[in-house]
């Protein structure tokens, strides 16, 4: 087990002051956890853009870039071990936090790139800036170690319709293929329905040397902005934990039911991070992921 002191995660994410997603999502379970959480925010909004109306500031890859620098100035980088983006607003944002990941592995080859590729979802198509879904294409999924797509973004990236579990497991063999960086080539499906799986059920899928697991869950009531961080940066955590993604997998997963279930009991249109905390150290419902 790390402890704060051995693990070291830079976290390169929109923020908001009302509600938990991006950092505001993933920092928290982090910290929690034990990890230390080197946190740069792409923006800052009073809330996420799902209410229709915010205020706050989308920061340029200038500013991001000038973070970066003052971390690098401290001498830390070469005590860093994991990368994690998300939603990336602009093709200058997405370009600094490519270059943040370089200055990383200059310091410390060994560090991991979890990049969560924020495109879209099935029923609402793409949803970022023109250009974007490209640039996780052409050059944040060749660079990364760990990739976090749901099935829509599966999809998107590779061409491959997976409407069978054989179809989703070509497609990610794809896209693993893409990932040319030396070093772990992790994917994780966050969201997957396919032929098989059961009516009133969500599937997970992960894949790493060769090997495929699967995770079902029960489908609950709930749509809410701000899982996808959470699975994203707890799957992220337990892969540098275990060393294992089956293990990271079942971790990660039972932790964010257990966030859904207590969010959807509750009937908030917030995630309950703080409220249902106890579920990222000792889940309430343990979920096995099976060989596939």
């Amino acid at each position: 087990m790390f402890t704060t002191d051995g693990m070291n995660i830079l976290s390169i994410q929109s923020w908001v002051c009302y509600g938990h997603v991006g950092n505001a999502s993933a920092v928290f379970p982090l910290q929690l956890l034990g990890a230390e959480v080197w946190a740069v925010n792409t923006v800052q909004f009073s809330n996420h853009t799902g209410y229709g109306d915010w205020t706050g500031q989308v920061f340029g890859g200038d500013d991001i870039a000038a973070l970066m620098k003052g971390i690098a100035d401290r001498g830390v980088l070469p005590r860093c071990d994991a990368v994690l983006s998300g939603y990336m607003g602009s093709d200058a944002i997405g370009g600094a936090i490519l270059d943040a990941v370089a200055s990383v592995r200059a310091a410390n080859p060994e560090a991991l790139y979890c990049c969560d590729p924020v495109i879209g979802d099935t029923g609402r198509g793409i949803f970022v800036r023109p250009g974007l879904p490209e640039l996780f294409r052409d050059r944040a999924v060749p660079t990364a170690n760990i990739l976090t797509p749901n099935q829509f973004e599966l999809e998107w990236l590779t061409g491959h319709h997976c409407r069978t579990l054989a179809d989703a497991r070509a497609a990610v063999k794809v896209l693993a293929e893409s990932m040319i960086r030396q070093g772990p080539r992790i994917i994780l499906v966050t969201s997957l329905h396919v032929a098989e799986t059961p009516s009133g059920s969500l599937d997970m899928l992960v894949y790493e040397n060769g090997r495929f697991y699967l995770l079902r869950t029960p489908l609950l009531p709930v749509s809410i902005n701000g899982a996808g961080d959470a699975i994203a940066a707890l799957f992220l955590f337990h892969r540098l934990d275990t060393g294992d993604a089956r293990q990271a997998l079942e971790k990660a997963a039972s932790s964010v039911y257990g966030l859904l279930r207590r969010t959807a009991e509750a009937g908030s249109v917030e995630i309950l991070t703080v409220a249902a905390r106890q579920e990222f150290l000792t889940p309430s419902t343990c979920f096995s992921a099976q060989i596939c």
